[in-house]
């Protein structure tokens, strides 16, 4: 059974060791976020929760049954009733549903306890799984973009109560 925490100081640790662990699996698919990223963690995870703390952002780590950090899922630029969704999860669990029940998860709290009416998300062309997931959420496509230099795709979501 998963579960997403909404961000927190103490996940720093385990959040860091996640995406140390995961760096060269998600560089498969996305662009690598660089030595300076693992650098400066700690100030950056500050700056995240000071950042949700304003309310703009709700951030989110994706534990498994046995509360291991396995994923993040991000909610960003609140405005409107809307936000933008970025989401992802470690190679132990890719290819097990974990991202597909996150972007659920996510959706229904969107809807229930932060009182959004739309979600939007994009993936890269290159990036079959992720485009997937979306697909599986409810979520459709209603645009073009160019994510990191690379063509993709973008989605939209209307919650419901639901999620």
């Amino acid at each position: 059974m998963l579960r997403l925490e909404r961000l927190r100081a103490d996940h720093e640790d385990a959040l860091l060791a996640f995406e140390r662990d995961n760096r060269a699996y998600f560089a498969r698919s996305v662009p690598d976020r660089g030595d300076a990223y693992f650098a400066e963690f700690a100030d950056r995870h500050r700056a995240l929760l000071a950042e949700q703390d304003t309310g703009a952002c709700r951030f989110h780590v994706v534990l498994d049954g046995a509360g291991e950090l396995i994923g993040r899922v991000n909610l960003v630029d609140l405005a409107d009733g809307a936000a933008d969704l970025g989401y992802r999860i470690g190679e132990r669990a890719a290819g097990r549903g974990a991202a597909t029940a996150s972007v659920r998860e996510v959706c229904r709290i969107a809807a229930t306890e932060y009182g959004l009416g739309v979600l939007t998300a994009s993936a890269a062309l290159d990036n079959p799984a992720s485009a997937a997931v979306l697909r599986r959420t409810g979520f459709t496509v209603v645009g073009e973009t160019v994510l990191d230099g690379s063509p993709g795709l973008t989605y939209r979501r209307a919650l419901t109560a639901e999620g």
